[in-house]
């Protein structure tokens, strides 16, 4: 477990409000979404953009990894915040520093329908480099070194969805106190302005990923004496 790079990111619409969207990426919002909001005006629908790379943006990617101590096991968590930019430059460097050896792994809940691509996508918007770990081009489906904890518990019913909250609790993984959901992470972000608080939130979520890994592996789930928080990249 020694190997894995856990991971979580969350995203927000690229402007605050719809009539601050300029109108071409208004033309294209309205025809990306026109058959799945149905009835829903385009600018209702907004608020859910930042579930598409080409409409949103990433405001915190959040890691987590397990390491030993003379014998004794930690659970390190840090988060990148920041301007988007720096915020996949410093996680790009950490990956490439830390985990680019070929048994590394990347984790993450629904990470290979979302977390993994949103983040090598938004890397080509900045014209940045794509890490290795996030390369696609070429590679087999057993080749790509991710690990998707939905993906495992779906045992190969790929119709079945179930929610990171809901896994955590099937599984009896006790959670902390919810301050906020996904739902309210624009608001959070655009209105009170309140990164930090995203952040923890983003941390949460890493770190059922790991203990949800944890379970399925059999291994014991990390106790709060063996998680540290390490300062965020801003």
């Amino acid at each position: 477990m020694t190997n894995i790079l856990f991971l979580d990111i969350e995203t927000v619409p690229l402007y605050p409000s719809y009539n601050e969207v300029p109108p071409q990426a208004q033309e294209l919002w309205e025809e990306k979404t026109r058959y799945i909001r149905a009835e829903t005006s385009a600018e209702d629908y907004y608020p859910r953009a930042g579930i598409w790379a080409e409409f949103g943006k990433i405001i915190c990617i959040s890691v987590g990894y397990i390491r030993y101590l003379d014998g004794r096991r930690q659970f390190r968590l840090r988060s990148f915040t920041g301007e988007e930019r720096e915020i996949l430059q410093a996680f790009s460097a950490l990956l490439e520093q830390y985990f680019s050896g070929r048994h590394h792994l990347l984790a993450a809940h629904n990470g290979k329908e979302f977390d993994f691509p949103f983040i090598a996508r938004r890397l080509l918007v900045h014209g940045l480099p794509i890490p290795q770990k996030l390369q696609f081009f070429g590679k087999k489906p057993w080749e790509i070194p991710h690990l998707d904890t939905l993906e495992l518990w779906k045992f190969g019913d790929y119709k079945h969805y179930t929610s990171l909250k809901l896994l955590a609790y099937t599984l009896g993984i006790p959670s902390p106190k919810e301050d906020i959901d996904g739902s309210e992470v624009m608001q959070v972000y655009y209105q009170q302005q309140d990164i930090e608080r995203i952040s923890r939130y983003c941390q949460r979520d890493t770190l059922t990923v790991a203990q949800i890994l944890l379970r399925m592996k059999g291994e014991p789930l990390l106790t709060e004496e063996e998680i540290y928080i390490m300062k965020s990249d801003k």
